[in-house]
């Protein structure tokens, strides 16, 4: 078990969306999070308390998260020192980074001079079954995205809360290394062998009551030359009654890709709903979630009606708005 509260590690993460990983903590489990920690020359900023490591372990800090997703999650050698420190002060460290803590020998060692833990989060922990793509019961919504980091975590979440809110039954199963930190469980997805990613997402989401919703953490995009791999064990082994598509509408190329341009929202559609059909025929396009962080109140409300309108479906930011109308719209499924 990965010990609360939270001591969040910025790095030197060079703008927020590198930190996604606290941010998600921050937002989704404020209570966790005790304060953050950041390098010189850091440009993620979560607003709350900046501490030092020995204010944050008077404050009772457990463990040291580190908050950065960097691309290629490296455990960078600027960081070192620090985690060093915090291990040397009994903190134990957990990440979700490729990277795993494990195979850094001076981790490894000042942790056990000290008797604290490291926690790899991506690490799988079962032996995943091939996908055999069987009907199973009950009900599950997938949240798949023009982009990476364009708020599916931010939808399932915020349609989870909404439905525990209304009583209905329902669970968000998480398959990233912020959405196993935010809930404690889930599908390291990205690191499990390729050939069994489907059925990783098949065990994840098994029978359950007919009227119970799985709200499942999207990955990656089809549409991403790197990451479109995870994506597509998503849309096969989630098996999706619903697709939710995601999208940030300021973005001006594919994340990290500066030579690709996002698809549209109906190219969106039109490819992975197909797609979703061939493991449940049933399968549809029920709404739209848009991350509308970076436009002004007018601004998003404006461009939400106009997308609500172009593609005949509700058009919501969950996170700004809440996620009912996103939640009426699986209900009528």
């Amino acid at each position: 078990m990965i010990e609360t509260p939270y001591l969040l590690f910025l790095g030197d993460a060079p703008d927020m969306l590198a930190a996604k990983v606290a941010i998600g903590i921050r937002d989704w489990r404020p209570d966790h999070a005790v304060g953050q920690i950041s390098l010189p020359g850091c440009g993620a900023d979560l607003g709350i308390a900046e501490m030092t490591l020995a204010e944050a372990k008077q404050a009772g800090a457990k463990t040291l998260v580190i908050g950065v997703a960097n691309r290629g999650g490296v455990i960078s050698a600027a960081w070192k020192e620090l985690l060093i420190q915090a291990l040397d002060m009994g903190y134990d460290i957990a990440s979700g980074l490729h990277n795993l803590l494990k195979d850094e020998a001076d981790l490894v060692a000042a942790a056990e001079k000290n008797g604290v833990s490291l926690h790899d989060v991506r690490i799988p922990s079962v032996d995943y079954p091939i996908a055999n793509g069987k009907n199973r019961i009950g009900k599950r919504c997938l949240a798949v995205g023009t982009d990476c980091s364009v708020g599916k975590m931010y939808t399932a979440l915020a349609m989870d809360a909404e439905m525990q809110e209304r009583g209905m039954k329902s669970s968000f199963r998480a398959t990233g290394q912020t959405g196993i930190l935010i809930t404690g469980e889930g599908v390291p997805l990205d690191a499990v062998i390729a050939d069994f990613m489907a059925g990783a997402v098949e065990y994840l989401t098994p029978d359950n009551d007919e009227d119970h919703w799985d709200l499942i953490e999207g990955q990656g995009s089809l549409f991403h030359i790197s990451y479109s791999g995870v994506t597509m064990a998503l849309v096969h082994g989630g098996q999706p009654d619903a697709l939710i598509l995601c999208h940030e509408p300021t973005r001006e190329h594919m994340r990290g890709l500066p030579g690709f341009d996002l698809p549209t929202l109906q190219e969106l559609r039109d490819t992975a709903l197909p797609l979703a059909q061939k493991s449940n025929p049933a399968c549809q396009v029920v709404g739209i979630s848009v991350n509308t962080q970076h436009l002004s109140e007018d601004e998003a409300l404006t461009y939400l009606a106009g997308i609500e309108k172009e593609m005949d479906l509700p058009a919501v930011d969950p996170f700004r708005q809440g996620a009912a109308r996103l939640v009426d719209a699986l209900a009528a499924v």
